[in-house]
């Protein structure tokens, strides 16, 4: 009965049309140069651009992703103004980007989310999401280091979508959770196989949230800027070898199912980070299995979303 309630729900939400018609590139990001005092917020200007100045155009916006999408419409319409403004834009160059969202309450992980993923191991489509999380702490920048903790041998590569909720909520609709999103992200969910299916009683947190396990970037890009965040092209390369080549919408659950699911058990805040589950070509499944070295860059790229690039040490 779930099972059958769960596939009307997906064909109803994949009925409808992507609510949110791209018509603006609102690319948000924190930033830090070395003739600013701590991190600012900024836009994008374009994947791959230079960075505007939020905090100069408005000294009353607050430095930080998390205060910004707590205030909501009121500090969105300034970002919009901003946009459409003809501001000087800080050459990339001169920029250091930070993780789009530092320090939020939570990061939701989801795992076995890609069909393509289930059948490289052989196992079933989930019949509901499994959920665990990595800690705030092993949030990193979208361009910064990766280290191998020397309690592992085994540390893999992940792609993944990554959802930003925008407003705060529980017991949330599938039919409703769009409203309770910001926007997207792409994420690397850096991951010790030894310690997720081995170790620690095999529960999977202490292999998944090491120090530097959750690269983020470069931008939260606004959900009304995307065309449709399930049907994106999604990629990971080691060395700029592809490793992992699917779409979004192999995803089992996708982002409105995953917010209810979630909003039961806790309560959702602005800033909030889903992590929605890699497809296929992970490490650990090759044979013989392939792990990261010092040395390694790891590329993770979601089409409309951009581009994060990690060296390994």
């Amino acid at each position: 009965m779930l099972v059958s309630c769960r596939r009307l729900l997906t064909a109803l939400l994949q009925a409808q049309k992507w609510p949110f018609q791209p018509s603006r590139n609102m690319r948000l990001v924190q930033f830090q140069a070395p003739h600013l005092m701590g991190p600012h917020l900024g836009l994008e200007s374009g994947n791959g651009g230079g960075v505007i100045n939020l905090n100069a155009f408005d000294p009353t916006l607050p430095k930080t992703m998390v205060e910004f999408l707590e205030q909501g419409e009121a500090t969105l319409s300034v970002a919009r103004r901003a946009l459409a403004a003809q501001l000087p834009v800080l050459p990339r160059s001169e920029v250091t980007f930070l993780a789009p969202v530092t320090r939020p309450d939570k990061v939701v992980c989801v795992g076995m989310n890609y069909v393509d993923h289930c059948k490289e191991q052989n196992i079933p489509v989930p019949k509901e999401p499994i959920i665990f999380s990595k800690f705030a702490s092993s949030i990193v920048g979208p361009y910064d280091e990766v280290i191998l903790p020397p309690l592992s041998q085994e540390v893999d590569w992940e792609v993944e979508l990554a959802v930003i909720i925008g407003r705060k909520g529980k017991h949330i609709k599938a039919t409703d959770a769009m409203a309770h999103v910001a926007g997207f992200t792409v994420a690397h969910d850096v991951s010790a196989r030894d310690w997720q299916m081995r170790r620690n009683g095999k529960q999977w947190l202490l292999g998944k949230t090491f120090d530097t396990f959750c690269p983020l970037g470069p931008a939260l890009v606004t959900k009304d800027s995307i065309a449709d965040p399930h049907n994106l092209k999604i990629y990971c390369r080691v060395n700029g070898e592809v490793v992992q080549s699917s779409n979004t919408n192999q995803m089992v659950f996708k982002t409105e199912e995953l917010i209810a699911w979630v909003s039961q058990f806790v309560t959702l805040y602005p800033g909030d980070v889903i992590l929605t589950g890699t497809p296929p070509g992970v490490g650990v499944f090759r044979k013989p299995p392939v792990f990261l070295k010092k040395g390694d860059e790891v590329q993770c790229e979601i089409e409309e979303l951009g581009v994060i690039i990690n060296k390994v040490v």
